[in-house]
């Protein structure tokens, strides 16, 4: 085990810069996820840490040795990537014990680990069995228990579970949460799932076109995102955006509507982006102080919840998602009253994206 260090890390293509100064300390044993959509630049970074990518400047460390210079063999790490790369004409014993045997460990020792990381990822059923034999999830889980084997310095992980079934894809994830923390080795996994993401990570690194916008704890992000990139990215349904000038006590939106807002005197007159997530407009009785009447174009019903896809009735400009109980019957063209928790609003410079 071991700390992973991220100083300024940049890298360019053809002099146009796509990773901008990366720095991150991630201590022994944490759990980090690289999140952002696609072509942000988080498989690159991974990459880069694992010795596949070359730098351009900065400096990466593992276990307080700098390791920019290294072949990857040589960093002490191990990867599981998104295609498992298992051999097919081996059983799964010898998968998990390919690497051992190239560094001529011995074969107790190599029978002891490749059992014992079996029995971590209930393979030990399967060691007789080639891929050709094992579902997706199984082989998914040998390629883990390949890497696990090693007892590496870190493990990296490269959009590993995004081939399997939605169903599958929760199996896995606590899967690898179990294994982590029982190991404890200190791990980079790159998604561009957010559900994976919150669900897996001591801290969340958003990367958006190469830039990591916030790097925090996943509720510390979800509850105080840093911009209107971070606020828009994690959190599914997405948070509502509603753009418009403060004024004392509303926010008066582009089509000229006034919604009842908390708005400090000092801010009055500034041109904002409101943040509101779906569980932060409460339904309300039409008669109620404040209350927005909106206009349900569309109902997604979940079971426990249902999201109504909806627009301010006075300013079709304004779209709001709001999530209300499913055992509420909505239907399109209904007239849904809603006012937004006052204190769970997310306030932005409608120039920079910046959290004010």
């Amino acid at each position: 085990m071991a700390t992973i260090s991220l100083r300024d890390v940049r890298k360019t293509y053809a002099k146009a810069e796509v990773i901008h100064g990366v720095s991150i300390d991630v201590p022994d044993g944490e759990f980090v996820v690289i999140v952002g959509p696609s072509g942000c630049g988080k498989s690159t970074l991974l990459r880069m840490v694992a010795g596949l990518e070359a730098i351009t400047s900065g400096e990466i460390a593992i276990g307080g040795r700098v390791v920019n210079d290294l072949e990857p063999r040589e960093r002490d790490i191990a990867m599981v990537f998104q295609n498992y790369a298992l051999y097919p004409h081996m059983t799964v014993f010898d998968n998990m014990a390919y690497g051992l045997k190239i560094a001529n460990m011995p074969k107790a020792e190599i029978k002891a680990r490749v059992d014992r990381a079996a029995g971590m990822l209930n393979l030990s059923d399967f060691l007789d069995r080639k891929p050709r034999a094992l579902s997706g999830g199984q082989r998914q889980r040998v390629a883990m228990g390949r890497a696990l084997v090693r007892d590496p310095a870190a493990f990296l992980f490269d959009e590993p579970l995004s081939n399997l079934d939605a169903k599958l894809r929760v199996q896995m994830r606590l899967q690898i949460k179990e294994m982590q923390r029982t190991v404890g080795t200190t791990s980079l996994y790159v998604t561009h799932d957010q559900t994976e993401a919150m669900t897996l990570a001591d801290r969340l690194i958003v990367m958006n076109a190469g830039v990591a916008e916030q790097i925090d704890t996943p509720m510390a992000i979800y509850d105080r995102p840093a911009n209107v990139f971070v606020a828009g990215f994690i959190g599914s349904p997405a948070m509502n955006f509603v753009s418009g000038t403060l004024e004392a006590g509303h926010l008066k939106t582009a089509g000229g509507q006034r919604i009842a807002l908390p708005v400090p005197a000092d801010q009055a007159g500034r041109s904002v982006t409101i943040g509101l997530r779906p569980e932060h407009l409460q339904t309300v009785d039409a008669d109620h102080p404040g209350a927005m009447a909106l206009r349900v174009r569309a109902v997604e019903t979940l079971g426990a919840d249902a999201y109504a896809h909806a627009v301010l009735q006075d300013d079709s400009t304004v779209e709001l998602v709001v999530r209300v109980p499913g055992a509420r019957r909505l239907s399109e063209g209904e007239t849904l009253h809603v006012v937004p928790d006052a204190d769970s609003l997310h306030v932005f410079d409608a120039a920079t994206g910046a959290r004010v």
